[in-house]
């Protein structure tokens, strides 16, 4: 299945969700909006979530000869697991993040914004996505969604994290929906 530029920026756009969320909390955190910190945050959120889907790539492809016949439905199975989990998780507390640079905070905040992205790059293995312009793409998306995060939640506060996270889940399970309908034969 060839994927194109439009689906990989919606899944891009979809993983974004979380580290948005997040650099919303941080930039609610801020006495006083810092260009530094919002390009730190996009950097170690951008990074990270390019990372990610490189290294499930890497592994996808070498248990691929496994798990071909069933490929499509895992893809549908994980993008709607890591869908809902952002649904569930639009509903819940806020997390309360300092107003300070910590680089262990970061670095945790990072791993964890980008797990989801892991299991998107084992299915890119499945589909057989071209994994570097994938991996720009969720990078570079991403730090641009992180970086306006932080000042998005300066500015306006925790009334966009929801919608972030939910408008995210509801991208992906499409996304898996739309990958499953098209092995199955229901759309061209």
């Amino acid at each position: 299945m060839i994927m194109g530029n439009l689906e990989l920026f919606l899944i891009a756009v979809g993983l974004s969700m979380d580290a948005f969320a997040v650099a919303i909390s941080k930039g609610l955190s801020l006495r006083r909006m810092s260009y530094k910190t919002a390009l730190i945050t996009g950097a170690f959120f951008g990074g990270f979530q390019a990372l990610m889907p490189l290294l499930g790539f890497l592994l996808g492809t070498r248990f691929e000869s496994y798990i071909t016949a069933i490929d499509h439905w895992i893809a549908f199975i994980l993008l709607s697991l890591i869908g809902l989990k952002m649904i569930k998780e639009s509903r819940g507390p806020c997390e309360i993040i300092e107003d300070r640079f910590n680089l262990k905070e970061m670095v945790t905040l990072s791993v964890a914004t980008s797990i989801d992205a892991l299991a998107v790059g084992i299915t890119f293995a499945f589909l057989h996505v071209d994994i570097v312009p994938a991996v720009a793409m969720i990078g570079v998306t991403t730090f641009v969604f992180s970086f306006l995060g932080v000042k998005i939640g300066n500015v306006f506060g925790e009334c966009y994290k929801a919608r972030a996270e939910l408008a995210g889940g509801v991208i992906l399970i499409l996304m898996g929906l739309k990958i499953l309908l098209e092995h199955l034969g229901f759309l061209g």
